[in-house]
């Protein structure tokens, strides 16, 4: 037997003997717990008058809208016992989440990412003027542990929400504050946790102090990250993800130097710690007049960018530093919730929110002493009205007004680290200062027409004022000191819930989406990128998407296994690429003592997605249950080219950028009184090198010269609750420790990794 194949042979029997164990273990578990809780109560995952709120901004039961939607509950929170809130959305098995870093991720939804999904927090849109269509790690900056419930819809959702909601929403619900009656009403949840992948270390506390017209919340999480270790089974890629060299400055500052990591399954310069705290007051006017103030605030360490530190030049590391300065994110909203049965509204929620956000993006090239620091800061002030009516028993009335300005602010410094001289560099974005201000008015309206026909539709009309002034020319020599823009954007949506009997339900939908030119867009475009150089675009327009999508679920069997499935087929018109353009009829200009080549952001490819969605969940017992989903989505989009005599219509068809390979998740569940479980397996197809986009934001680069392989891990949450008041939480992530790096992502995912999670509640 040779070396290789004792090795394999070895690691098989510790995979089936680690296997057997927890099987052993978590049936042993429930095999007690069902003879000594009888009286436990079902927990089931089939619910058939379960209740949504983000559709229309209001309680609805799920099975009256149209929309796909998934729902994260405080239960499904706390057993899956996520480290953040993009391994969160992970959990929901229909959501693919790339990472450039340890602290990151980047949802994809339906092909859409970045600056094409919408997150909205306690109703207020968190997408600002800057966010990109690259890769965004914006989400973590919203703490899980604070979260009551998450609710995702999936496809354009524009009607209801506004710009950028394509693919998507992503609506994140925190706590509530609870008023007492005849004593106050305290309650503390709180837990320690440690993970083994990345040393995580993190601890968490809420508590409510609740009296009778006034109500208190108070959350703080602590995170410390240690570097990543990735799996170390891999076939057949054996030096794919390994992270063999690093950077590190030698002493009196000699220079830099290649370290050899002695375990290149660390994944040296992945650590980062994170701090968020929240504060939630209510007051209770009367019975029907409710006021709140919701504070948050994140605050992040500096971040490295693992994958911009694994570049190389030759066969010298490219960078020495490159990191995302501390991500700061303050959030303040003051809101109030009337119910007045009246002729206008039964139902209205006013808040004003104002936000501040820090970013920045520090960089230097390996034994090079010049460091360039570009420090974003954006500051965004909302109001938002939304109103409820009910008329008679088969009309419901959703509209509302909303007003945003986000105010941009950019700098840019260079420092000689061995003099300390500083010296003046490129913004990112215009170091005048940029505004966008957005206005928008929407209307929808659910009529149930009969027990077996329910409409719904809606518009919305959104206008933009977009608007960026130039200072200093030394960077961009062009004949002009400003950039402005305005559009506005028409949306509509309709959709038909058909249920021919209680056990089935049909739904048709067709809605558009549209993401509005943001700052971002239209002034990012001064940066010189590989001998480029991109000027402004004042005549973007706003991207659309048509979207129809089509739907089943069907219960079988006295109601214990329901299947679902979902087609949709989604045309992006005006999509915003960078393209090459001319400045004053010339293709190339002299910029920075040298020629460089002109583009712009443009309105020029048409794009189109389809894919499909299929599910079968099923109660299997009263203890039991098991469910299983898939995900496929086929994108592409129209190239332009130069004419040929062969091609004399200038474009090509090629893959859409964003699109994932088909994924999806398998898990049982096992819940009784005092012990919960989920053993679940998440799989992801290979993405080829043919299915790349050829000018997209995918990473191909760092995937391997074929393209990223498939994947599969295994995975066991559980939860023990010890007493009222004491639960432990036992979970092993990737349990046969497969090294694997999710689809567009710059580092690879946790090997192994066995979380210990203790909490106690009162």
């Amino acid at each position: 037997m040779n070396l290789n194949t004792l090795l394999i042979t070895t690691n098989s029997m510790k995979k089936n003997i680690l296997l057997s164990t927890l099987a052993l273990l978590i049936v042993t578990t429930i095999r007690a717990q069902i003879n000594s809780n009888k009286d436990s109560i079902p927990m089931r995952l089939i619910n058939l008058n379960e209740v949504v709120f983000s559709a229309n901004k209001a309680e609805e039961k799920k099975s009256d809208i149209p929309y796909t939607i998934d729902v994260i509950k405080i239960k499904d929170l706390e057993l899956n016992n996520s480290q953040t809130s993009a391994d969160m959305i992970t959990n929901t098995g229909n959501i693919m989440v790339q990472k450039s870093q340890g602290g990151a991720g980047s949802p994809i939804i339906r092909g859409f990412e970045a600056n094409r999904v919408l997150m909205v927090i306690d109703g207020v849109r968190l997408n600002n003027a800057i966010y990109r269509a690259g890769h965004l790690q914006d989400v973590i900056t919203v703490d899980n542990a604070m979260l009551e419930r998450t609710e995702i819809i999936y496809g354009p959702s524009s009607v209801m929400y506004g710009s950028d909601a394509l693919g998507g929403v992503m609506h994140f619900y925190t706590k509530k504050p609870v008023f007492g009656e005849d004593k106050i009403n305290f309650k503390l949840n709180s837990y320690m946790r440690y993970s083994t992948a990345n040393k995580e270390q993190t601890g968490h506390v809420d508590f409510n102090l609740g009296f009778k017209k006034l109500a208190s919340l108070t959350s703080i999480t602590y995170s410390d990250f240690d570097d990543l270790r990735t799996g170390y089974a891999r076939t057949p890629n054996p030096d794919f993800g390994r992270n063999y060299y690093y950077a590190e400055r030698k002493p009196d500052n000699l220079g830099d130097t290649m370290v050899y990591n002695t375990n290149p399954n660390i994944q040296k310069n992945s650590g980062y710690s994170q701090t968020d705290v929240m504060e939630k007051l209510l007051y209770k006017a009367n019975d029907n007049i409710n006021i709140g103030l919701n504070m948050q605030y994140s605050t992040s360490s500096t971040i490295d960018r693992y994958d911009r530190l694994q570049e190389y030049s030759g066969s010298t590391l490219k960078y020495a530093e490159w990191y995302y300065g501390p991500q700061n994110r303050l959030f303040a909203s003051l809101y109030s919730t009337i119910k007045l049965t009246g002729k206008l509204f039964d139902n209205l929620r006013i808040a004003a929110t104002y936000q501040d956000i820090d970013q920045s993006r520090i960089s230097r090239k390996f034994n090079n002493s010049k460091k360039t620091s570009q420090i974003e800061n954006v500051k965004v002030y909302s109001f938002n009205a939304d109103f409820r009516k009910k008329v008679k028993e088969k009309h419901e009335l959703s509209y509302g007004l909303e007003a945003l300005q986000n105010n941009v602010t950019s700098k840019a410094t260079s420092v000689n680290i061995l003099t300390n001289a500083e010296t003046p560099s490129a913004t990112r974005y215009p170091d005048g200062g940029s505004t966008m201000i957005t206005t928008a008015a929407y209307f929808t309206h659910s009529w149930e027409i009969n027990e077996q026909l329910i409409l719904s539709d809606g518009l919305r009309y959104s206008y933009n004022i977009l608007s960026s002034d130039f200072v200093d020319t030394t960077f961009y020599p062009f004949p002009f000191k400003s950039a402005t823009q305005k559009n506005g954007a028409l949306n509509g949506n309709m959709g038909l819930i058909i249920m021919p009997e209680k056990s089935v339900r049909f739904n048709i939908l067709g809605s558009t989406g549209y993401r509005s030119p943001n700052i971002d867009d239209m002034t990012k475009v001064f940066e010189s990128v590989g001998g480029n150089i991109i000027i402004p675009n004042e005549k973007l327009k706003p991207e659309y998407a048509y979207n129809i999508e089509a739907g089943f679920s069907i219960m079988a069997f006295e109601d214990k296994i329901k299947f679902e499935g979902n087609y949709y087929y989604t045309l992006l018109k005006n999509a915003i690429v960078t393209k090459n353009a001319q400045y004053q009829g010339k293709d190339s200009i002299y910029y920075s003592g040298a020629m460089s080549r002109v583009q712009s952001a443009q309105n020029a490819d048409e794009a189109y997605l389809q894919g499909v969605y299929g599910a079968i969940v099923s109660d299997l017992s009263d203890y039991v249950s098991f469910k299983t989903s898939l995900t496929y989505t086929f994108g592409q989009y129209y190239q332009e080219l130069t004419p040929t005599t062969n091609n004399p219509n200038h474009d090509t068809i090629v893959p859409l950028d964003h699109i994932p390979p088909m994924f999806g998740q398998t898990s049982l569940f096992f819940h009784l009184k005092k012990f919960e479980s989920q053993v679940y397996a998440r799989y992801s197809a290979a993405k080829e090198l043919k299915d790349y986009s050829p000018g997209g934001e995918d990473n191909l680069s760092q995937a391997t010269p074929s393209g990223m392989p498939g994947w599969v891990t295994f995975n066991v949450k559980t939860a023990y609750h010890l007493t009222r008041h004491f639960t432990v939480n036992l979970g092993v992530e990737n349990l046969f420790d497969t090294h694997y790096r999710v689809f567009g992502s710059g580092i690879s995912a946790p090997g192994r990794n066995i979380m210990v999670t203790v909490r106690y509640k009162i």
